[in-house]
């Protein structure tokens, strides 16, 4: 079955710089000033949410008269439904490249992921992460035994201190490693592929948290060889509330469902001493208990078939630039410094975070608002103990409330100007 594109008001879209790639929504958008008057947005935010493409939002307004119950009815409407959302869950195991037999389950975002994946771990799994995760693959394993590894300096680091603390553990005992592709507050990439392979050397799985990679950089579950991949539609491009979690099925499938209720069920009977009995199902139905976010799974999709239309070799040499821009812009103020785990000519994506001697975060970022028009983020970036490691390793100062950075990151959708003017607007600042 098949939706026609349907026409789409276009109030708040404009056409794209010539040098952004991927039209985006919001590129018309004007803001107030502090002095008065308005200003056309830039939104260079997009590590916390990307703006939408114009794809995915002419996809998704193309199904909405169409839309209906997934996997409940035998309506026209419900069964095209289903068919769109199988169809998306098919898009993405090629966007990601699995492997035959993996499975993608959609989830509410990359932290609704990672802790169904917490969920399903094996009794007695022995958890390794980094401590300069985010806090989404941080956090979520509180019901098992967990090491926190020490920030490295070098992908090299990185390997030598998860091969040390693997090779110290219980061999015949279960074990996750947790790492991110590219680090949310540096952009810096990490040694996904070589971690893997320390990882499974000692019967460790591991799973890629890859909400910062998946935007700017192909991911491929074969090639990286990963466990399992986790990723949110909101900085995919598909801002509609969907996430994913793809890989492996047998943890999965031996868990208690991540979510009890209609859908993860297969039969409920009651029984004669007053309980219920239920049988639930297997495969990806039993972690989607619940009427399914089919616009966020079909959004996710769209940008999928976007981000591979667009070649990711074209976008990654654009944004490389984009970041020479940024760096090389505010290479002779010697107030601002940016911070890094791996260096300055680390490879990394679209986000750079950094300090301005004499300023607090909050205030920087208010002031490129207020003045300029422009969106950053300010603060520690859901990654606490990465971002006091990092500045403290700056030699920066500061009370627990003061504490923090200035994040500026972009993406396929930025216009080039909007990038510069940012350059400028932190020079005047300083």
């Amino acid at each position: 079955m098949s939706v026609s594109t349907a026409a789409v008001s276009t109030a708040a879209v404009a056409a794209p710089s010539v040098h952004a790639p991927l039209p985006v929504l919001g590129l018309d958008v004007t803001v107030p000033l502090a002095s008065g008057g308005e200003v056309t947005y830039a939104a260079l935010d997009y590590a916390a949410s990307a703006p939408a493409l114009q794809r995915v939002w002419d996809d998704v307004a193309a199904y909405a008269p169409y839309y209906g119950s997934v996997h409940r009815g035998a309506g026209y409407l419900s069964q095209l439904s289903t068919d769109l959302f199988e169809n998306a869950r098919r898009t993405v195991a090629e966007f990601l490249d699995c492997r035959t037999g993996d499975q993608v389950l959609f989830t509410r975002s990359t932290t609704d992921s990672l802790n169904l994946l917490a969920t399903a771990l094996p009794d007695g799994c022995e958890v390794f992460v980094f401590e300069t995760e985010h806090h989404a693959s941080l956090l979520p394993w509180r019901n098992a035994r967990v090491t926190f590894l020490d920030a490295p300096r070098s992908h090299r680091a990185a390997v030598d201190t998860l091969e040390r603390a693997l090779a110290g553990r219980d061999p015949h005992g279960p074990a996750l490693v947790c790492v991110t592709g590219a680090s949310n507050v540096t952009g810096e990439l990490w040694p996904v592929r070589e971690l893997a392979a320390v990882a499974h050397a000692h019967g460790a799985r591991i799973v890629l948290d890859a909400a910062q990679l998946a935007p700017h950089h192909p991911v491929s579950v074969r090639e990286l060889d990963v466990d399992w991949v986790a990723f949110s539609g909101h900085k995919l491009y598909a801002p509609f509330g969907a996430g994913v979690l793809a890989g492996r099925t047998d943890w999965l499938g031996e868990a208690e469902p991540y979510l009890a209720g209609g859908g993860a069920s297969r039969r409920v009977a009651r029984r004669e001493d007053g309980g219920v009995d239920v049988e639930w199902h297997e495969g990806v139905a039993r972690h989607e208990a619940g009427s399914p976010n089919v616009i966020g799974a079909h959004a996710i999709a769209s940008a999928c078939k976007a981000l591979g239309s667009a070649g990711f070799d074209a976008l990654r040499a654009r944004e490389e630039r984009l970041i020479r821009v940024v760096r090389e812009g505010l290479a002779d103020v010697p107030e601002v410094r940016f911070l890094s785990l791996f260096g300055d000519d680390a490879a990394r994506v679209g986000v750079l975070s950094f300090v301005v001697e004499g300023w607090e975060s909050a205030s920087f970022a208010a002031a490129l608002s207020g003045s300029y028009g422009i969106g950053v983020r300010d603060g520690l970036f859901c990654a606490h103990p990465l971002v006091r490691v990092l500045i403290g390793a700056e030699g920066e100062c500061g009370s627990a409330d003061s504490l923090g950075a200035i994040r500026v990151s972009f993406g396929a959708g930025t216009p080039d100007e909007h990038v510069e003017r940012f350059v400028r607007a932190v020079r005047e600042l300083v």
